[in-house]
């Protein structure tokens, strides 16, 4: 069992060494989505950990989808802040060092930079099925 300390530390040494890797910013209205780190989890036969960074140029938002049916998501703001909705729940804005988590078969109807002003990036971390190649799913082709 993943201790909540342990998870973060985690989480914040792929960010440090992932975010300066990344070339150039994101235009205006677009998103950018980078799978940082992909490690199978030793004592989960089958399973993987996969770190993806979603960066939103500023009014940027990614099309309404769904992910791999076997993911179970949690989402960390790392920059800006971004707009959320899952399934037929409220949509919320959620700042930087806040989480949300996506339950598999989850639809996030919602995923935009809460500003139209500047950019903003969380970093999604899935636990999935190791042979899940496709983790999004748009609504629409």
């Amino acid at each position: 069992m993943f201790r909540p300390f342990l998870v973060r530390a985690l989480l914040a040494v792929s960010v440090v060494y992932a975010v300066p890797a990344m070339a150039a910013d994101v235009a205006r209205g677009e998103a950018r989505v980078t799978t940082i780190f992909d490690h199978p989890l030793p004592s989960v036969p089958g399973k993987s950990l996969r770190g993806v960074l979603v960066e939103y140029g500023p009014g940027g938002s990614s099309p309404s989808h769904t992910h791999a049916a076997s993911a179970f998501i949690t989402a960390t703001v790392i920059e800006g802040a971004v707009r959320s909705r899952i399934n037929d729940g409220p949509e919320k804005v959620f700042r930087v060092g806040e989480s949300f988590v996506e339950m598999p078969g989850d639809h996030h109807g919602v995923s935009a930079n809460a500003s139209d002003d500047e950019p903003s990036k969380l970093l999604a971390v899935f636990v999935v099925d190791t042979d899940d190649t496709k983790l999004t799913t748009p609504d629409r082709p």
